[in-house]
């Protein structure tokens, strides 16, 4: 019997359905159901919440998900091996557990959630997290189907996503979360907690999407900031000439002079010179 519900250690199910950490799958299992329930408690209140969760593994984060009270929880599960070793987490909670086997990257959510939000709480396969963090904040329209992320990254991803300018840590990913949502880090979680114990600390993050972030092409900011940290060395006269455009025109809708780098440029600046390049490039096409 386990510290949050009467369920089986997370050891024996392993044990029972022969159900080894993968690396091609990016596993590495929480078996600590203590410290799934301080991941689970990080969401916020979960009586009226739809959780999605994805690559449950054993369900150490599904249990406590639940035993914290959950209205429903749709895990998403690539790993055929652990639909067995869930089922009987789905006969201890009749009717609040939902398990797909679905590839993460390819399924979409929304159908099952009759219009309305969910939160997404997961421990996330390290081989792709950052990519499905990336698909998640670029959701169109905005805002999206969720109202909250509680994601675990390895620590050096979570603090590009947090990152702010002048920071050796800012970037593309930095930009990206933080124009369109409140992001914090939470805690970090010793490779310890692991099974196996990858090689690096991990941590967890929180996103909370904004309602309306700064007016903007989502593919434009991209497309500037890809540009100015790709030559992250160099000052924006130099780095934004990849996009074809004038670099003194964009830097001068956005107040900032063109001897700057890239981290030094606040997400606002990066808004503005994207909306001169939609501008120049509409522009443009209407004349050809």
């Amino acid at each position: 019997m386990s510290a949050i519900d009467d369920l089986p250690p997370l050891r024996d199910i392993i044990r029972e359905h022969s159900l080894s950490a993968r690396k091609s799958l990016g596993q590495n299992f929480l078996l600590d159901l203590n410290l799934t329930a301080r991941i689970a408690s990080a969401a916020g209140p979960l009586e009226d919440s739809t959780v999605i969760e994805v690559g449950p593994g054993p369900g150490g984060l599904t249990r406590a998900l639940l035993a914290l009270g959950a209205k429903r929880v749709i895990a998403i599960e690539r790993d055929e091996r652990a639909l067995a070793a869930l089922d009987y987490i789905v006969k201890r909670y009749p009717g609040r557990l939902e398990i797909v086997h679905a590839d993460a990257q390819q399924f979409d959510p929304r159908p099952l959630l009759d219009g309305g939000k969910a939160k997404i709480v997961a421990n996330l396969p390290y081989n792709i997290a950052t990519q499905l963090l990336v698909d998640w904040l670029s959701i169109e329209p905005w805002p999206p189907w969720y109202d909250m992320m509680v994601l675990m990254f390895q620590r050096e991803v979570a603090e590009r996503i947090v990152a702010q300018e002048n920071g050796e840590a800012y970037g593309r990913l930095a930009v990206l979360a933080n124009w369109r949502a409140e992001t914090k880090l939470l805690f970090d979680i010793s490779p310890s907690a692991f099974v196996p114990q990858p090689k690096v600390t991990s941590s967890l993050v929180r996103l909370i999407p904004r309602a309306a972030p700064e007016p903007c092409e989502r593919r434009a900011l991209e497309q500037v900031a890809a540009a100015a940290f790709g030559q992250r060395r160099k000052m924006l006269r130099q780095s934004l000439k990849s996009l074809s455009v004038d670099p003194a025109r964009l830097a001068a809708a956005a107040n900032i002079d063109t001897t700057r780098r890239a981290e030094t440029i606040p997400i606002s600046g990066f808004v503005a010179m994207a909306r001169e390049l939609a501008n120049i490039r509409n522009t443009t096409s209407n004349i050809a």
